[in-house]
C-alpha cells in the first residue's frame, strides 16, 4: 500500500516556525494581559499556560478574527516585540488544516492554498455541464420541461442523488475523522473541566449568536480603529441560509421519498421558499464578506491566507448563486443547462469540504465547547468576556 507523503524539511520548518511564533505571542499576551476582557481566546490562554502545539491549535480557532486585540495592543508594531496576535492565529489555523486532514495524501495535495481549492472546484463544476452535453441529446436537454419530475428527465434521479451521496458521504467521513482527532488532542493537558453536556447550552449559544464577533463589546475592527457589527451580520446571514437551504433539500427529500412528489416544487411550496430565502441569504452573506475583506485594513492581516478565504465565499456565492439561476428559469429551454452547472457547483463544494477553510466551522465549534467546558464554575455561562 502507498504510504503518505512525508512532509519536506522546507515545510517542517515552516510550520515550526509557525508554531514558534504562535507560542512567542500567546506568552507575550499572557504575561500582559490587557486584552483579556477582549475575547474568549486569552481567558483560554491563561487556563493553558504550556502553549503545546494543541493548546496552539485550540487557541488558534477559538479566535474568530475580531481585530479588537490588534488595536489595543500596546506591542503591536512598530513596538520590537512586534506582536500581532489576528495575523499570526491566521496563520496557526491554516497550517492545522493541514495537520488534521484526511486522508493525509489529499491534505498535503489541497490544503495547501486557495489556488488548488479553486482549481479542483471549477473542475468539478465544469466537469458536470461538459458530460451533460455530451450524453443528453439535444432534443432533451434544451427542451422546455415543466411537467412533475422534469430536472430527472434532462439527469436521472439515482445518478444525481447516487454522485451526491457517495461525494458528500465521503467528504463528511473525512471531516469527522479529522474533527476526532482535533477534539482528542486539544482536550488533552487542558484544566478541570465539567461535562460536554452540561457546557453544551452555552457552547451552542455561543457558536449561534456569534456574540465572540462583538470583540471588546463594540463588534469587529475589520475597517480599522472604529468596530462595527457588519461582518457578524454577514456571517449570520451565510451560515442561518446554508441551514435553510440544507432545510429545504432534506424538506424535499422528505417530498421524493414518503410522499412520492418529485421536483420541481411549486415556488410557494416550502423547499422551494425555504431554498429562496436562504439561497439570497448565502449570496448576501458571501458578497458582503467578501466585499469587507478586500476594504480590510491589512496590517493584522495573513495575507496568504486570504486566497483560501475568498475560494470558500467564491464557491459558496456560486452555489447559491446558480440554484436561484435555476429556479428562475426553470421552466425555459435553459432549465437543463443549468440544472447541470448548479449540480456541478454543490458538486464541487462537496468534494471540497473536508480541505477548504470550510472545516474551521468544526473545529471552531469544538473549542467553542471546550472553551465552556473549561470556564472557572464560579463564572456566569456564555462567551468568557471579563
Amino acid at each position: 500500500m502507498t504510504q503518505p507523503k512525508a512532509p519536506n524539511a522546507t515545510e517542517t520548518e515552516t510550520e515550526t516556525q509557525t508554531d514558534a511564533e504562535t507560542r512567542r505571542t500567546l506568552h507575550l499576551c499572557n504575561i500582559c494581559g490587557f486584552c483579556t476582557g477582549l475575547c474568549a481566546v486569552f481567558r483560554s490562554a491563561e487556563r493553558r499556560p504550556a502553549l503545546t502545539q494543541a493548546d496552539l491549535d485550540h487557541l488558534a480557532h477559538l479566535c474568530h478574527n475580531c481585530r479588537a486585540c490588534w488595536y489595543a495592543c500596546q506591542y503591536a508594531p512598530p513596538h520590537a516585540f512586534a506582536i500581532n496576535v489576528p495575523a499570526t492565529l491566521a496563520r496557526h489555523r491554516a497550517r492545522s488544516y493541514r495537520r488534521y486532514a484526511w486522508p493525509r495524501p489529499l491534505a498535503g495535495l489541497l490544503a495547501r492554498s486557495g489556488t488548488a481549492t479553486t482549481a479542483v472546484a471549477l473542475f468539478t463544476t465544469l466537469l458536470v455541464p461538459l458530460l451533460t452535453l455530451l450524453w443528453v441529446p439535444g432534443e432533451v436537454l434544451f427542451a422546455a420541461h415543466r411537467a412533475e419530475g422534469a430536472f430527472y428527465q434532462v439527469i436521472p434521479w439515482g445518478l444525481m442523488s447516487a454522485v451526491a451521496g457517495l461525494t458528500l458521504g465521503f467528504s463528511l467521513l473525512a471531516v469527522a475523522v479529522g474533527l476526532a482527532r482535533y477534539w482528542r488532542d486539544i482536550g488533552r493537558g487542558g484544566p478541570p473541566a465539567v461535562s460536554v453536556w452540561r457546557a453544551l447550552p452555552a457552547a451552542a449559544r455561543d457558536l449561534f449568536t456569534l456574540r465572540n464577533l462583538e470583540g471588546g463589546g463594540g463588534g469587529c475592527n475589520d475597517r480599522g480603529e472604529r468596530p462595527g457589527h457588519a461582518r457578524r451580520r454577514l456571517h449570520h446571514a451565510l451560515f442561518y441560509g446554508f441551514l435553510l437551504c440544507l432545510a429545504a433539500t432534506t424538506v424535499a427529500a422528505g417530498y421524493h421519498h414518503f410522499l412520492h412528489w418529485q421536483a420541481p416544487y411549486p415556488f410557494f411550496s416550502l423547499p422551494t421558499l425555504l431554498g429562496t430565502v436562504g439561497g439570497l441569504s448565502m449570496v448576501t452573506g458571501a458578497a458582503g464578506l467578501i466585499r469587507l475583506k478586500r476594504g480590510a485594513d491589512p496590517a493584522p492581516t495573513a495575507a496568504e491566507t486570504l486566497p483560501a478565504d475568498y475560494a470558500l465565499l467564491g464557491l459558496l456565492l456560486a452555489t447559491a448563486a446558480t440554484g436561484l439561476l435555476l429556479l428562475a428559469l426553470r421552466q425555459t429551454p435553459a432549465m437543463g443547462l443549468l440544472l447541470a452547472l448548479h449540480l456541478g457547483t454543490v458538486l464541487g463544494f462537496f468534494v471540497m469540504i473536508p480541505y477548504s477553510k470550510f472545516v474551521h466551522g468544526a473545529y471552531r465549534a469544538a473549542s467553542l465547547l471546550r472553551a465552556a467546558m473549561e470556564r472557572p464554575t464560579d463564572r456566569p455561562t456564555g462567551l468568557d468576556l471579563t
